[in-house]
Order: C-alpha cells, then sequence, then structure tokens
C-alpha cells in the first residue's frame, strides 16, 4: 500500500488535509470523495530513506516466486477455497515485497469488478502472455483448477531448463575470466621484472620473447583503450539486438554457434512444444496458442517459423508443414507433429517430444561441460606456457653460451 497526502474542500467550503493508504492514485482519490470531500490536490507521500522505505530498484518478482504462487494457489482453489481467500492468503504467507506489491494490486482489481485474468493483465509485465491467457481460458471455461497445475508444472519445466543453460555457462565463463587475470598480471607486474632483467644481457632476445614484452608494454600503456574497447563491443551489441536486422542476424548466429547452437536449438524447441501443448491442454484456441508460443520463443527465427504456421492454420493447412519447411526443425519433430494434428492428440504429441528435448539438453549439457574441461585446460596451459618459456628462453640461451 502507497499513503498518499491530500486536500480536498468540504461542502461549506473549508479546505482539510491529512494522509490516506491505498493501492494506487485512483483508489485514494475515491477513499478521499467517500469522506464526502471534494479533492484538490492528491500527492504520494515523500518517503524516508531512514525509515526503511526506499530501496534501490524496484521489486522484482522472479520465475520461482511465480512458480511457487502457482502451485500454491491452485492447491487452494482444488481444497475448495474460492480465489479472493486463496489470494488474501498468499499475500499474507509471501515474503518477497515484490510478490507481496503484485498480490495486492491484483486483489484490489478483484475487488474492483476484474476478473483474475483480466486482473494479471494489468501485470502482463510480471505474468507473460503465457500466463495471462491460459488463466483466461481456465476461467472461461471454468477449468481453472485444472489449468494452474499445468501452469505450475510449466514454469517449474522452463525454470529447470534455464538453470541447467546457465549451469553449463558458469564454468567455462569463471575460468575464462581467472585466464584473462592472470594474463593480466602477469603483463603488468611480472613481465616488467624480467624485461629490466634482459636489458643487463646485451644479446639480441628471442623473436617469442620480443613478443610478450611488446605487449606487456602495449597493455601498461592502453589498457584504458582495452577497457573502452570491450564497452564499446558491448553496447554495440546491445544497440544493434535493438534493431530488427541486428537482432535477426544474432538470433541466427546462436543457432549456428559450434557446440551452443545445437544446445540452444534443443532447448528452444523443448521451450516451444512445452508452451504450445500446455496453452492447447488449457483450451487456449490453436491461433492465440500460435501467437503467444511465437512472442515467448526468445529468437527471432523461430518465431517467424512459428508465425508460418499460424497463417497456415488460418488458411486451413497443417502446422507441420511450415515447421519442415524452416529447415529449424528436426524430421521427428514435425513428424510427431503431424500424427498429433491427423490424431486429435496434439498437447499429447507435443508434450512427448518436449520430455525428449529436456532429456537432450540435459545430455548436450553433459556432453558440453565434458568436452569444455579439457579444452580450457589445454588453452590455459598454452597462453601460461608461452609467456613463461619467453621470459626464460634468454636466460636458457646465455647459459648455453657460457657453458
Amino acid at each position: 500500500m502507497t499513503t498518499y497526502v491530500w486536500k480536498a474542500r468540504t461542502r461549506d467550503g473549508q479546505i482539510n488535509s491529512g494522509e490516506i493508504e491505498a493501492v494506487n492514485e485512483t483508489e485514494a482519490s475515491i477513499k478521499v470523495r467517500a469522506m464526502d470531500l471534494i479533492p484538490l490536490s492528491l500527492k504520494e507521500k515523500p518517503k524516508s530513506f531512514f525509515s526503511g522505505e526506499i530501496s534501490f530498484g524496484k521489486p522484482k518478482v522472479t520465475m520461482r516466486d511465480l512458480a511457487l504462487f502457482t502451485r500454491q494457489f491452485s492447491t487452494m482453489l482444488s481444497a475448495g477455497l474460492n480465489m479472493m481467500e486463496g489470494l488474501k492468503i498468499q499475500k499474507k504467507q509471501v515474503t518477497t515485497k515484490g510478490m507481496k506489491n503484485l498480490l495486492t494490486g491484483i486483489i484490489s482489481d478483484m475487488e474492483g469488478g476484474s476478473q483474475l485474468g483480466e486482473a494479471m493483465a494489468h501485470h502482463k509485465n510480471v505474468f507473460g502472455e503465457l500466463y495471462v491467457n491460459m488463466v483466461k481460458a481456465g476461467e472461461k471455461g471454468g477449468a481453472l483448477d485444472t489449468t494452474l497445475p499445468r501452469l505450475a508444472t510449466y514454469l517449474e519445466k522452463d525454470m529447470a531448463l534455464k538453470a541447467k543453460i546457465k549451469g553449463a555457462m558458469i564454468y567455462p565463463l569463471v575460468i575464462g575470466i581467472v585466464l584473462v587475470v592472470a594474463i593480466v598480471i602477469l603483463m603488468l607486474f611480472v613481465v616488467p621484472i624480467f624485461e629490466q632483467l634482459f636489458k643487463g644481457f646485451g644479446a639480441e632476445l628471442p623473436a617469442i620473447t620480443k613478443s610478450v614484452l611488446m605487449l606487456s608494454k602495449f597493455i601498461q600503456n592502453f589498457w584504458w583503450l582495452l577497457i573502452l574497447i570491450g564497452v564499446g563491443i558491448w553496447q554495440g551489441i546491445r544497440f544493434a539486438k535493438k534493431t530488427k536486422p541486428g537482432l535477426y542476424f544474432f538470433d541466427r548466429m546462436a543457432l549456428k554457434y559450434p557446440v551452443f547452437g545445437d544446445l540452444m536449438l534443443k532447448q528452444a524447441i523443448a521451450r516451444f512444444t512445452r508452451t504450445l501443448a500446455t496453452l492447447q491442454s488449457s483450451g487456449v484456441p490453436i491461433i492465440d496458442a500460435l501467437t503467444v508460443t511465437a512472442n515467448t520463443s526468445g529468437n527471432k527465427i523461430l518465431e517467424d517459423a512459428i508465425l508460418d504456421a499460424k497463417n497456415s492454420i488460418k488458411e486451413g493447412e497443417s502446422i507441420s508443414e511450415p515447421l519442415e519447411k524452416s529447415n529449424l526443425f528436426p524430421p521427428m519433430v514435425t513428424q510427431m507433429i503431424r500424427i498429433g494434428e491427423k490424431t486429435g492428440q496434439l498437447d499429447d504429441m507435443l508434450n512427448r517430444v518436449a520430455d525428449f528435448y529436456d532429456e537432450e539438453v540435459d545430455t548436450a549439457v553433459s556432453n558440453l561441460t565434458t568436452a569444455l574441461e579439457p579444452i580450457i585446460m589445454i588453452v590455459m596451459g598454452i597462453t601460461v606456457g608461452y609467456i613463461v618459456i619467453a621470459m626464460y628462453m634468454p636466460q636458457f640461451q646465455m647459459i648455453q653460451h657460457i657453458m
């Protein structure tokens, strides 16, 4: 709840002021009018830093918060509680500020006459199109108690899938950072010591030693330029992804990266089939389901292929044909979808494909980690070994001349 400072005029012309708590400014204005006052001004009360009311950044709702809420809320509805009771209980027991604020807004909207799906649509940036469409379909069909468990399962599996991918990326990222830090330390502090030592040799240094000394001097003198280049590349990629051609380029490349591209494609297929199956089994019309699935695919190339399938359905054709023509989906996927369309069991076939590709992602992540470990160790050994050899080779040559 937010505290608002109000100033209003009474019926006899007197000016009064005070404070009132409300979810938003509209509700605050209604409460002031309910006191038989005419609002003149209404402002949110300034928050005090020392009272702990100010937090850095807006409280967020994580996917884990959403999955936990969905699972518990569905359990409450199955146990016979009505929606409002369930939401109020959830609001009391949640510990995160973001989730508490979200539930406060939903309860307020529903008390104002909105249905659950409509109230959630006001927070689509948190729930997403998939969640909102499924809840609306569940309410419309009177099957919200069965829709929510499916939605909770979808969120949990999607969360687990993302965790697997992140887990696969963390190890090479950490090792890469350690390697870069080690090279920078060697170049800034160790190599200059050897350079002073080499000045007293009075002999021609090997080419390998000269290359390392040149790199060391460059890093010492132009370290700021390397930082600027790194930041420039990062910002350039971010800007390019905001443009349509740039987004298409990077999304296309993401599916073609060696090793990682195959993993990303399998993840995308698992998510596509799981999303479409969940929407279909919840009673969302196929056209709407494909639109939501395309918007939540996370890749513009896949999004176009799914939208082509939607247009194919509009023209009375099948989903599988445009997916097959896109050359993105393996034959097994399109064949299973074709069988599902013919037998009327599309959601079952899609779930089977999703389960299969969940296992494929598991295997791909395991293989990726296994393959990356020796590669990273080899790269680290070669890099550090090159620097060590470059620093000690002049000393070996000097010892040979003395002997």
